[in-house]
């Protein structure tokens, strides 16, 4: 048991307070030890604004959403109704809906960034592989809790989204239409539906969102915080043992965070008093008409934020199977008459082309469809793992490798593009390759991110004041 410490007699009513409460629940010593004495790397930028924005999101969606809960109804027949309802007679209800909507789609904004900071900085690097794959498991959660959130409004693109979603897990072989009709509860997407949606994107979900959030701060604090330079401030420590190149995170991180929010905060409110569907980006048009399962729209598309995912969906036809089962065979060729492996090796390949070559055309393209739409996602678990470059930080890379980075960037965004626009023969093609892209940019790190010639990384973080 703890020895009670005594506050002095003397003492204002406050600190006194403060002494009880520590003497049973460790206020103070969390305070220190994840803000005040909390050393943070002295170099953060702009682009470390985006962890402390994706923490707001969350706050903002949590406290309308429980708002939004008190006046909508997960019945198929009044779902609508009461989302009208919340629009036109409760007292700020548009507001507190336009916050909510708006919010989802800041959320992937921020976190799109967040992630992007951490694959140019090499924040998943040792010793944060584990603050990576938390963030990753925050990722996958966050768009589970997206598309279920998707369809309570019931309109008709909420409607046949979801049909369209959840009919791609019938394609899983063997257990995909049981794993299809359990998730729907029904054999179309109907009441049953919209009651489990409505009860994992409430509660569920949230609370494992929530969980891997606290999982996420607390292993970052527990091996520090990355910078732009890639430095691990914690190996030049003063005479009491601080990190030379590291300051609080309050005040001084906290008064950076306020400038970054601040930021957020009036583009932000921008979009939801002026654009609440952003041209139909944030809140498709199709979804103010009510859900009619004996009418289809003419294009049915997810929200933006799904769409670069969708498009490597859409992308994997029967002849982009043929293409890779061609590759992959030409590739085995070459290494069994031209690679320097042994004998035994070779055979190796050989047979791993065929079997893989098998599989390809085991199973139908809408299969394989689905494996590389949900292998762009769980791919991004391993990413600590692929990279295997001398250095962190795209700063001390070679110029080709950022210029890399930047054609990930522009097809990550022409997938999300095409994934909103109608399906055509162009666009299929201009998918196709985003999608070998993509791939090709994950899988093949282990080679390609040892190539080149790599700048001297510094002793000490590189800072000027602005």
């Amino acid at each position: 048991m703890a020895e009670f410490k005594e506050a002095p007699a003397n003492a204002p009513a406050a600190v006194k307070l403060l002494n009880w409460v520590d003497n049973r629940f460790p206020a103070s010593k969390m305070y220190k030890e994840h803000l005040s004495e909390y050393y943070a790397p002295k170099n953060f930028n702009f682009w470390y604004f985006f962890g402390s924005l994706a923490l707001l999101v969350l706050v903002i969606q949590i406290v309308t959403g429980i708002f939004l809960v008190m006046h909508y109804k997960p019945d198929a027949s009044l779902a609508f109704a009461s989302v009208e309802y919340i629009m036109r007679d409760v007292p700020w209800g548009w507001l507190v809906r336009y916050m909510h909507s708006t919010g989802a789609s800041a959320f992937f904004v921020v976190v799109y960034l967040h992630m992007f900071r951490g694959l140019i900085y090499g924040s998943y690097r040792k010793p944060r592989e584990l603050v990576w794959v938390f963030g990753c498991a925050i990722f996958l959660a966050l768009m589970a809790e997206a598309f279920m959130g998707y369809l309570l409004p019931w309109g008709q693109m909420s409607f046949w989204g979801a049909q369209v979603i959840v009919n791609l897990f019938a394609a899983v072989p063997f257990v995909g239409p049981d794993l299809a009709l359990l998730i729907r509860g029904d054999y179309v997407v109907s009441d049953a539906t919209l009651n489990r949606f409505f009860s994992f994107h409430v509660i569920a979900v949230p609370l494992v969102l929530i969980g891997l959030v606290v999982a996420h701060i607390i292993a970052l604090h527990e091996v520090g915080s990355n910078n732009p330079d890639g430095v691990e401030i914690k190996e030049k420590k003063d005479a009491k043992g601080r990190p030379l190149d590291g300051i609080p995170f309050h005040p001084y991180y906290t008064v950076h965070d306020v400038l970054g929010v601040s930021g957020f905060l009036m583009c932000f409110t921008a979009v939801v008093f002026f654009a609440p569907e952003l041209g139909g980006y944030f809140l498709e048009y199709n979804n103010f008409i009510p859900a009619d399962a004996l009418k289809t729209p003419l294009h049915i598309a997810p929200v933006w934020y799904f769409t670069p995912f969708y498009s490597m969906l859409r992308a994997t036809t029967d002849v982009m199977i043929n293409v890779l089962s061609v590759i992959v065979g030409l590739s085995a060729v070459l290494v069994f008459l031209k690679g320097k492996l042994p004998g035994k090796a070779k055979l190796a390949v050989l047979v791993g082309a065929v079997v893989a070559v098998g599989l390809l055309k085991t199973f139908d393209a809408k299969f394989w469809g689905v494996v590389v739409m949900g292998g762009a996602v769980v791919l991004l678990f391993f990413l600590p793992w692929l990279d295997k470059s001398p250095v962190k930080s795209i700063r001390y890379r070679p110029t080709w490798h950022k210029a890399l980075y930047g054609v990930f960037v522009v097809f990550f965004v022409v997938l999300g593009y095409l994934g909103i626009q109608p399906p055509s023969d162009i666009g299929t093609l201009i998918a196709q390759i985003g999608t070998l892209f993509y791939f090709g940019f994950f899988l093949l790190m282990p080679v390609w991110t040892q190539l080149g010639e790599f700048k001297p990384v510094p002793d000490r973080v590189t800072f000027s004041a602005h």
